[in-house]
């Protein structure tokens, strides 16, 4: 039987980096914490704050790992590691390709206007499916939560009456559909519950689409006060004068967005927010008529007294730019590219660094599929709705965004999202990708039966071109047949991509399945999705995750070995 250990990554990366043979002619067989410090971490790896202490704590852990097929017949050298115990790093989490201290939460971050920061959202959240005739579900919400997400969206419209004491009990559901009905109330006690179990979340977002009359908006203005009490956050009138408060600030509680009027009963149509989630209509009713379009209330002062963000519609950005910093747009994203395409970005962009905006998928995705978030991002949009319940690329890209500052659904936006001269340039980057092997990558779904997988590894780019249109470039290696436990591709060649916009830009990397019937799709197995600006260079490892965006069970030690190299883009003569 051919010995795969000849072929194995490491063997190449272990000889060039420090040589075959030491210097007194004899194979080498370990290295030394003081040449791995400099010839792997600084030179290769350009971790250049890197010290011998921590290369000392390193093999210090490294050298308590016990490796099953490794008889370890000497005492181990406290200041050496050997090649299976470099490999076991190579490989490692402490390797990531994603830099750990960008995953890692920074407190000092979070002390400025909302803002500044991109913000998980969903669109629709009670959904179980399309949007048309699927579930409604409470559990949703929290699946959401637990995703990372901290603006969640409610389409509430009027119910019945309590059949003892006759109150208004409000419903959510997508209006004038087929979907299924649930109550205002049990979702409002599930929100009250999880933070029962994490009290120091950071703010969480109602998003109010409110059709309700104004005995239902009072119901639902006593719901919120009665179930979560101290932890629904109620602007002062004095508050609303500057800017925004920051995630700190709102530690643990929970920001309405609606409308809040001046005079709130009665109000008139330029006091509601642009958005319309039925862009499209629904299909005519069983008798052929279409449905009547939704009649329009006021805002009940009750409710309007617990609202922050007030949407209101946009006319142009000179008037947004000087309305409070409370009052906030929303899109959809056909919209988005629609005013990308104007040339008017830049003013937009300006608006968003005071201002907040949501965007939202079209109407016409009745299959609840996602838009590319990228575009609404380069734009400074922070609140970019997209359907949770569909596990698609777009969703994926999501969550690699909010996977930095420890998933906790803020991230600052960048400095260069955050500067007002129209003329400031992002210097291109060069990216070398180089699929190198992978481990432990499991059947699709995390299967225990079924065919060995044959995987290969789509590497993908994610871009915005100036400032207005969004890009995907992509490659992919070849196919490793029957081997999901340890493939190894040892491409000679890199992926080469152009990052116009580094700041924002993502880079994935999917494995597939291609061991299936013919005629069939290749099956999607798992991926990670990192952006561009928390990429490292060098020799990286990158932990895979399931399309819930997890790392359990068979998806435990799912895992890429790749070679990254960047640079700044200097164009060929």
């Amino acid at each position: 039987k051919r010995d795969t250990w000849i072929v194995r990554p490491v063997n190449i990366i272990w000889n060039d980096l420090f040589g075959e043979f030491m210097n007194n002619g004899k194979q080498r067989t370990s290295v030394s914490d003081r040449t791995f410090l400099e010839k792997f971490l600084h030179k290769k790896q350009g971790q250049k704050n890197a010290t011998l202490e921590q290369v000392r704590d390193l093999f210090e852990r490294l050298n308590r790992l016990e490796i099953a097929h490794v008889a370890d017949s000497e005492p181990k050298d406290p200041f050496r590691i050997d090649k299976n115990r470099f490999e076991a790093y190579l490989l490692g989490r402490e390797n990531d390709a994603f830099d750990p201290t960008k995953e890692r939460l920074d407190k000092k971050l979070m002390t400025e206007p909302l803002s500044e920061y991109w913000i998980n959202t969903s669109h629709n959240t009670y959904l179980t499916g399309d949007q048309f005739t699927s579930q409604s579900s409470v559990e949703m919400y929290l699946n959401s939560l637990y995703r990372g997400c901290r603006c969640l969206e409610l389409d509430i419209w009027d119910g019945e009456l309590d059949s003892i004491n006759k109150r208004p009990i409000p419903i959510v559901y997508h209006g004038r559909t087929m979907t299924t009905k649930i109550r205002f109330l049990d979702i409002i006690k599930a929100i009250r519950v999880f933070l029962n179990f994490h009290p120091d979340t950071w703010p969480i977002i109602l998003s109010f689409e409110n059709h309700c009359s104004i005995p239902y908006q009072e119901s639902m203005a006593e719901t919120l006060s009665k179930v979560l009490g101290n932890r629904l956050y109620i602007p002062l009138e004095a508050s609303l004068a500057g800017p925004l408060p920051s995630p700190k600030d709102l530690r643990g509680m929970v920001v309405i967005k609606g409308r809040r009027p001046e005079g709130a009963v009665g109000a008139d149509d330029d006091d509601t927010d642009d958005e319309s989630d039925d862009e499209s209509r629904p299909p005519p009713q069983t008798d052929g008529k279409p449905p009547e379009p939704p009649r329009k209330y006021g805002v009940a002062p009750q409710l309007a007294k617990l609202t922050l963000f007030h949407g209101t519609k946009h006319k142009n950005w000179d008037l947004s730019q000087n309305s409070p910093t409370y009052h906030m747009h929303s899109f959809s994203e056909s919209k988005v590219k629609s005013l990308c395409r104007t040339n008017r970005n830049q003013k937009w962009t300006v608006y968003n660094q005071s201002h907040m905006t949501r965007t939202y998928p079209a109407g016409s995705r009745v299959d609840s599929s996602n838009y590319n978030p990228m575009q609404a991002w380069s734009t400074g949009c922070q609140l970019v709705a997209l359907n949770f319940q569909t596990n698609d690329a777009y969703l994926r890209l999501n969550d690699g965004r909010f996977r930095e500052n420890d998933g906790c659904g803020y991230v600052l936006k960048p400095s260069a999202l955050m500067v007002k001269d129209e003329f400031t340039q992002i210097a291109p980057v060069k990216l070398s990708v180089r699929v190198l092997s992978g481990a432990c990558i499991p059947k699709p779904k995390g299967e225990h039966k079924g065919e060995c997988i044959s995987p290969y590894v789509n590497v993908a780019i994610h871009d915005i071109i100036k400032e207005e249109k969004d890009s995907c470039t992509s490659y992919s290696t070849a196919q490793v047949n029957q081997n999901g436990l340890f493939p190894i591709w040892n491409q000679d060649r890199f992926f080469v991509f152009r990052v116009e916009n580094g700041t924002v830009a993502m880079l994935t990397l999917t494995v597939y399945d291609s061991n299936v019937p013919v005629g069939s799709n290749d099956v999607f197995i798992a991926s990670a999705s990192i952006p561009v600006s928390c990429l490292r260079q060098g020799y990286r490892s990158v932990q895979l995750f399931d399309s819930n965006n997890t790392r359990n069970g068979a998806f435990d030690f799912a895992s890429l070995l790749i070679e990254v190299k960047m640079r700044k883009f200097v164009a060929e003569i």
